[in-house]
């Protein structure tokens, strides 16, 4: 049963990381199919992250919990930024920008990261606000009784809502251009929203497992409801976390569960018939997929003219072979990574 569960669920993240690159597709569609991706995929990644937490005891050591986390998320985040601004800076250099102001400007949009961070750098908020996400459930569960842990969720989450409110609906304009108003480092206020998506993958554990055909149903009616609505326009739902845009307290709960219950129950299904071994391989390689399939296009872009499909496969292709190259050919690939379990430079 554990290899079925882990098998569903590698599954399930190599179909949500190809969304995570459809998502990230610069062109115009006639369908809104990235607005409707946005409504779920990346809560679906937060819930999934709390479905494998395990919860620390009073006597249990805090800091080999935390080392670990930081060498999972942290590692190959500094790898990448590093690898991503050095080709970056050497591009513009060859193009002649010896312009000092523009690089100290960039690298300090590079320290705050989060959503300030945009271009090359655009999907970076999500690791860090998914290791202080981590690191604020470990010391909750350990410490706080169940009754103040939910008790202390619902306070972010309205906390959460009362700041996009203000964001989207007081400051208003895009929702990029609004939540920059509001300085923050690394995205560490989308932690109060996050943190609810990972509680309920925690929490709900059993129910995640094994979906019954009767919640696969309910939800899909649901899922198909909100779509139909948005299309004839009762509802103007949008969700997008980086930058602080969601508003509505009940649907920013009801339609993302909706959504990954859906996703998770017909790959449960799925799996157990078809070994869908492709998207198992490309959460292998998410990492790389992750961090690199926006800078291929940045790169690739001037020379090669591509729709969708393009963009996807390119984003996808490409970051898989830089992660077997960097695992084969660097060294301490593997670590850098985020292997825990591969050799590393020194000693952490």
């Amino acid at each position: 049963m554990a290899n079925k569960r882990l098998t569903w669920v590698d599954v399930t993240k190599g179909f949500l990381m190809i969304l995570v690159v459809i998502g990230h597709y610069p062109g115009d569609l006639d369908f809104p199919f990235i607005t409707y991706i946005y409504w779920f995929h990346m809560p679906a990644f937060f819930l999934l992250s709390g479905l494998f937490f395990k919860e620390l005891k009073e006597d249990q050591d805090t800091k080999s919990s935390i080392k670990k986390r930081f060498l999972q998320l942290i590692v190959p985040y500094l790898f990448f930024l590093l690898a991503i601004t050095t080709i970056r800076y050497g591009m513009e250099l060859a193009g002649g920008n010896f312009d000092i102001t523009w690089y100290l400007q960039d690298l300090w949009k590079l320290v705050i990261a989060g959503r300030f961070a945009r271009g090359a750098y655009g999907v970076f908020w999500f690791v860090t606000t998914l290791f202080f996400t981590y690191l604020l459930f470990m010391m909750m569960t350990k410490y706080l009784s169940r009754v103040k842990q939910i008790g202390l969720l619902i306070v972010f989450y309205i906390v959460a809502h009362l700041e996009s409110i203000f964001a989207m609906q007081y400051i208003s304009g895009a929702p990029a251009e609004a939540s920059q108003t509001i300085p923050m480092l690394w995205n560490l206020d989308v932690v109060l929203m996050a943190i609810v998506y990972f509680a309920l993958g925690y929490y709900a554990k059993s129910f995640w497992m094994n979906i019954t055909k009767t919640w696969l149903i309910g939800s899909l009616i649901i899922a198909i409801t909100a779509i139909i609505t948005d299309k004839l326009g009762f509802i103007d739902y949008h969700l997008s976390m980086k930058f602080l845009r969601y508003e509505h307290l009940l649907l920013d709960l009801i339609i993302p569960i909706a959504f990954i219950i859906v996703i998770l129950a017909l790959f449960q299904r799925i799996t157990a018939i078809l070994s869908l071994d492709w998207l198992a391989k490309i959460e292998k390689h998410s990492i790389s997929i992750m961090y690199l399939h926006i800078f291929t296009d940045i790169i690739l872009n001037d020379y090669f003219q591509y729709g969708i499909i393009g963009f996807t496969t390119l984003g996808i292709i490409i970051p898989i072979t830089a992660s077997i190259v960097i695992q084969k050919m660097i060294p301490y690939g593997k670590f850098f990574l985020g292997d825990i379990r591969a050799k590393k430079p020194i000693q952490i």
